[in-house]
């Protein structure tokens, strides 16, 4: 009966620990995304992101709500042209839910432009495990004057 218990234990703990896993490495291929931001590293940027992944914001101007969507290219020449530390965000509160091969996380950020408070925010994520790893698929974020 002692290992009837013990193996009914370990069974249940086998997907807590790959949970864990799985949640280390999501936030992982984050924290990537935004040292190759920080860095003016667009190809270590790059390496985060799944074939065809989509850079989105909400918009709103006086009350009419849109999303605009960027292309990664974009965002990778411009991170390309900066300064190794002028471009940074600061996250809190990241949250990341996980199902099997899909992944999201939402954080508050708060973006820093060459050391000044520029804006702020939320971002979302959906990722996904391409060949074993974890690729940004998505990127929606929403942009406020900090304080609103």
């Amino acid at each position: 009966m002692k290992h009837l218990f013990t193996l009914i234990g370990l069974s249940m703990a086998v997907p807590a620990f790959a949970q864990m896993q799985d949640e280390t490495a999501v936030k992982a291929t984050i924290i990537q995304f935004f040292d190759g931001m920080r860095k003016a590293d667009s190809t270590l940027l790059r390496q985060t992101l799944a074939p065809g992944a989509k850079l989105q914001s909400v918009d709103n101007r006086q009350g009419v709500v849109s999303v605009k969507e960027d292309t990664f290219d974009g965002f990778a020449a411009t991170v390309a042209k900066a300064q190794p530390g002028d471009l940074n965000e600061r996250l809190s509160g990241v949250t990341s839910h996980i199902d099997g091969d899909l992944a999201t996380v939402w954080t508050l950020y708060e973006f820093i432009y060459k050391g000044k408070q520029n804006h702020c925010g939320a971002d979302a994520f959906t990722l996904v495990r391409v060949g074993g790893d974890w690729k940004i698929q998505n990127i929606i974020d929403t942009r406020r004057k900090c304080n609103e």
